[in-house]
């Protein structure tokens, strides 16, 4: 049955031209790495040419030597001990320079032109910012802002004092309470009171004993004939031991 097959299988032939060989040949190259590194591959076999006055070798150095910290002090170290032509330092525009700029940088220096006119400095008495500053000091001021009670300030009977006094009465706490002073040493008894009555309100309701009704208490008397007792009945004589 299958012999005509296995014989027609081997006698098929696909034409190399055909585009789905080429599409298989040229996924092939595409994803091949030796087709992907070819090139690199045959430039690496020819070698390379590297000058020493090529551009590249020329800013490599260039780039270093401005990196080098020994290049970059090379002329600083060869500048050391040769100023000539200056008969002291002061002459010097390098020394001068570098002191001037000490000088500026000193905050003794900075700061002596400033001491110096500060005692010379002199401000009438009756400068506008001067009486701002005396009256900001006497409203800042914690002398001049209490006022003790037995330094009187104003005359005692004056209508506004007569009322800060009846004010201060209202709430004083010794005249507040003054009214409960004939309360005390006088017994009660709390029977009565609301926060009394209140917790036996709240003792009943939680009562166990109130709350329920206990079984034993209720008349109750079960009728005999009733279905579900006959019922009952019935089911407990059909799963009886005994009775089986």
């Amino acid at each position: 049955y299958t012999e005509a097959w296995d014989a027609d299988k081997k006698s098929i032939h696909v034409m190399p031209d055909t585009p789905d060989i080429l599409l298989a040949k040229a996924n092939a190259a595409n994803v091949s790495h030796k087709l992907y590194v070819q090139a690199w591959e045959d430039a690496k076999k020819k070698g390379y040419d590297m000058r020493a006055d090529a551009i590249p070798i020329k800013t490599a150095r260039a780039s270093r030597d401005i990196a080098s910290d020994y290049k970059y002090k090379e002329t600083h170290e060869k500048e050391k001990g040769h100023y000539i032509g200056c008969p002291s330092a002061k002459d010097d525009p390098k020394l001068a320079q570098a002191a001037r700029a000490m000088a500026l940088q000193n905050d003794r220096l900075y700061k002596k032109a400033y001491n110096d006119s500060k005692t010379q400095i002199h401000i009438p008495v009756d400068a506008l910012s001067v009486q701002a500053a005396k009256e900001c000091q006497t409203l800042v001021s914690d002398i001049d802002y209490r006022q003790y009670l037995h330094q009187w300030t104003c005359l005692p009977d004056q209508n506004d004092v007569i009322h800060a006094r009846q004010a201060y009465d209202l709430q004083s706490d010794n005249v507040y309470k003054s009214d409960l002073e004939w309360l005390r040493g006088i017994g009660w008894l709390t029977e009565g009171s609301v926060d009394v009555v209140k917790a036996k309100k709240a003792q009943e309701l939680l009562n166990d004993r109130l709350y329920r009704t206990r079984p034993e208490q209720l008349k109750f008397t079960s009728i005999t004939d009733s279905p579900d007792v006959v019922l009952a009945k019935t089911n407990a004589m059909q799963l009886s031991d005994v009775s089986f």
